[in-house]
């Protein structure tokens, strides 16, 4: 996968320098800003705007990869690493990346963060579970700073235009350099404009070419390749709303619930769309329309390819898009309560995604389902 921090790429044989060595040309040469050893005289919160990771926070984003949805769930995790690097002992910040592509699980990485004493936060390594067909394939892509190789600084305390770094520089294994673009960037985010980002431009070993952008509050905001592109959709604490959890989202939730048990036990047809209709109207109707666009947008398909389901009679149809709403509304449900909350719910659905899977015959299905449930109890779930 490539919308993340951290991505692999393999290099058979080839030895790359360290932190500090000199492989730039031209203007970079002048312009690194990672050759120093970082010093993390106390373990300390990662707190810089650009790329902050407290405990419970987490990021939804979407997008596509080679024409399939893509999905991405970013959760930092009640735990640290200590990991020993340069002479020092670092607690490391886990964080917990989950990657889905067309609904199934393709990748599962804890990453290892810590911020430095200047306020630079550096990546300190991965350990990878890619998953094929729902099956955990290979650990490709896992490295850990003093074992393997050096750390990488990912974000800079004050990231400045022409600036370039190395988040990954691990001999035979992996390799990022990344050059800022831009650091002063507006990005439409899922709550109103965002001022204070950075554009960058990473460069990885095999010639690739990524462009990402980071804003204050959500870290890692858009990532693009030549086949992907993944966008923030919602972040907490970042997009975090006050009050109660809408009347709606409360009703949808119900009624993706009893949809489903509804269609399972055989239930008329007619009382299937009676309360598909319920459903489509409530959200329809909504008293505000202030929810994120493009967690919006995944609700409104959800429910469409939910009523035409219903309207079709197909019981297997209704039940797999009773499981598309829930997780939608789940999404939206994000704003309004603790992210743990969530991963608890979305623990249920997941149990009838898997019912789906199983009376399908799918294996490839189960084996995602399983995962994904050990992923979201991994997180603290219950």
């Amino acid at each position: 996968m490539r919308a993340r921090p951290g991505v692999a790429v393999v290099a058979a044989g080839l030895v790359l320098a360290g932190c500090g060595a000199s492989q730039e040309t031209g203007d970079a040469a002048t312009q690194r800003v990672d050759t120093g050893t970082p010093s993390f005289a106390e373990r300390s919160a990662v707190t810089n705007p650009l790329f902050p990771l407290a405990v419970g926070d987490q990021t939804i984003q979407l997008g596509q990869e080679e024409g399939e949805p893509l999905r991405v769930e970013v959760t930092t995790l009640p735990r640290t690493r200590t990991i020993t690097w340069a002479g020092q002992r670092i607690e490391a910040v886990v964080s917990q990346y989950v990657a889905y592509r067309a609904g199934r699980i393709v990748e599962v990485a804890l990453d290892y963060y810590a911020q430095a004493d200047d306020g630079g936060v550096w990546y300190l390594g991965e350990y990878v579970d890619n998953y094929e067909d729902g099956a955990l394939a290979d650990h490709d892509g896992s490295w850990l700073a003093g074992r393997d190789g050096p750390g990488g600084l990912i974000m800079p305390a004050d990231p400045r235009e022409g600036d370039v770094y190395r988040p990954e520089n691990i001999p035979d294994l992996v390799f990022e350099e990344v050059t800022v673009q831009d650091a002063e960037v507006i990005v439409d985010g899922p709550r109103g404009a965002v001022h204070g980002a950075i554009a960058t431009e990473e460069r990885l070993l095999d010639g690739a070419v990524e462009h990402k952008v980071f804003a204050p509050g959500y870290g890692e905001f858009r990532a693009e390749a030549a086949d992907e592109l993944v966008e923030v959709a919602l972040a907490v604490p970042a997009d975090a709303t006050p009050g109660p959890v809408p009347a709606v989202l409360t009703e949808l939730a119900d009624g993706a619930a009893r949809v489903f048990d509804d269609a399972g036990a055989g239930a008329g047809a007619a009382v299937v769309r009676g309360r598909v209709d319920a459903m489509t109207t409530a959200w329809r109707d909504r008293p505000d329309d202030t929810a994120p666009a493009a967690l919006a947008a995944e609700l409104d398909d959800a429910l469409a390819r939910l009523a035409d389901a219903a309207a079709a009679g197909d019981t297997g149809a209704v039940k797999q898009a009773a499981v598309d709403t829930a997780t939608a509304v789940l999404d939206l449900t994000l704003a309004y309560r603790p992210p743990a909350e969530v991963d608890s719910a979305r623990l249920d659905v997941v149990a009838r995604q898997l019912t789906i899977d199983t009376a399908a015959g799918d294996l490839a299905g189960q084996r995602s389902d399983a995962a994904i449930l050990a992923a979201l109890r991994e997180r603290g779930a219950r």
